[in-house]
């Protein structure tokens, strides 16, 4: 299984990336191995993922969810969890 998945920090910033191994992927950001991107914040929770079956469909949502139209369907995805 493939996963597309977003993280938010504690102060609210996203990332999103694709991976074969959520658990660990995950465990990795939060502590700080991650990326770069991860490696600079603290506090990366999972908010959201998708799986795919297919690594090549699962490339092309992330690319998707990374621009401003994916961007925008997951703040209408997440409206419940982004209005707390």
């Amino acid at each position: 299984m493939h996963w597309v998945y977003v993280l938010e920090n504690n102060e609210g910033g996203w990332y999103i990336g694709y991976t074969s191994d959520l658990e660990k992927r995950v465990k990795e950001h939060q502590g700080g191995y991650g990326s770069r991107t991860t490696g600079l914040k603290e506090g990366w929770e999972l908010i959201y993922c998708e799986g795919y079956l297919n690594k090549a469909d699962a490339i092309g949502r992330e690319k998707f969810l990374k621009g401003g139209s994916g961007r925008k369907y997951l703040k209408k995805q997440l409206f419940h969890y982004l209005n707390k």
